[in-house]
């Protein structure tokens, strides 16, 4: 328990044999369930999963945290996968176990070993001190935070957090990418959990869900780890794949948001979005009928909607200022 509250980590495991042992020994005296979840791994990660949920949790604690305390009920939770469904697949049975248990805070690590568990409590205090209701890590604040990262890694997280930005409404949000967080019950109760993405366009997918419920979040620097750990993601394939689902988001988020509201700016982009499809159709058609006429209507649609688009999205990052706080420093 931490100041009070009851906290839950769901640790996801796919083919980490080796690391997951260590996130999981490691984790701070004030953690009150570990969720290991194995998504159906083809080495020994299920072994070293079990291994530690036999066994009491490591209780050397590398930075002592305030009003930490451990719990006599603290214990391992294997979860296992029959079949692969993504890192938020793995989350999600996590998250529907916490709140089975009623767990105050539920966080999220990797099982690779590339966040410090000694920076936890960073991530809980927002959400008790009742700035947020969703916290996440951020390596992108701090140039030292993410040398560690390759070039390609740096782009495209950089190419994604602009995306996500325009997607979830949350402009002040960087690094959507990292895996790093935690959430409120109450925050976690009201979101649809089979209807998360399961793939690893959960992350930004569930800031999408929580700009519909209106939840405020915390983005927190923190240095990522890098070691043996090998990335699941290749952004040459992956930013062209994150970009239709956060076109699709975006447009679920504006119609559950705006388009409901008579009279709402951002309404607009029903319209924006209308006519610069109706313009990409029309231009499609002339280029292969060459007909002049057409050809002029669907650049001025293209034009125009893409101007109201430009317009509504300025007026959506002013009303979303203030929907992302910053975490206390280190």
């Amino acid at each position: 328990m931490y100041r009070n509250h009851t906290i839950g980590v769901v640790v996801t495991a796919y083919n980490e044999e080796g690391l997951v042992g260590d996130v999981i020994s490691r984790m701070p005296r004030f953690v009150d369930r570990v969720y290991a979840v194995d998504d159906c791994s083809t080495d020994g990660t299920w072994d070293e999963i079990t291994q530690h949920a036999a066994t009491p949790v490591n209780e050397t604690v590398t930075s002592p945290v305030p009003d930490g305390g451990r719990n006599a009920e603290q214990m391992v939770v294997p979860i296992r996968h029959e079949t692969n469904q993504g890192v938020g697949g793995a989350i999600k049975s996590g998250f529907e176990h916490a709140l089975e248990d009623r767990v105050d805070i539920v966080a999220v690590m990797d099982g690779d070993g590339q966040m410090d568990p000694a920076h936890l409590h960073r991530l809980l205090d927002p959400i008790i001190d009742g700035k947020a209701t969703y916290a996440k890590g951020n390596r992108l604040s701090r140039m030292s935070h993410f040398r560690g990262m390759s070039p390609l890694r740096v782009i495209g997280n950089l190419i994604l957090t602009a995306l996500t930005r325009i997607a979830s409404g949350y402009w002040r949000m960087s690094d959507p990418q990292n895996g790093y967080n935690a959430i409120s019950r109450s925050a976690l109760e009201r979101l649809s959990i089979s209807d998360l993405y399961s793939g690893y366009g959960f992350r930004n997918d569930i800031l999408v869900h929580l700009n519909v419920q209106q939840a405020i979040i915390a983005d927190v620097a923190m240095p990522a780890i890098y070691g043996e750990e090998e990335s699941g993601i290749r952004y040459s394939n992956f930013v062209p794949r994150m970009s239709g689902l956060l076109l699709r988001r975006f447009l679920w988020r504006l119609h559950q948001r705006y388009m409901s509201k008579h009279g709402s700016f951002e309404s607009g982009l029903s319209a924006a979005v209308i006519s610069v499809l109706a313009g990409v159709i029309l231009l499609t058609r002339t280029l292969s009928r060459k007909r002049s006429l057409f050809s002029r209507i669907s650049t001025v649609g293209m034009v125009f909607g893409g101007l109201l688009m430009a317009l509504a999205m300025a007026e959506s990052r002013h009303a979303n200022d203030a929907t992302v706080v910053v975490g206390e420093d280190e």
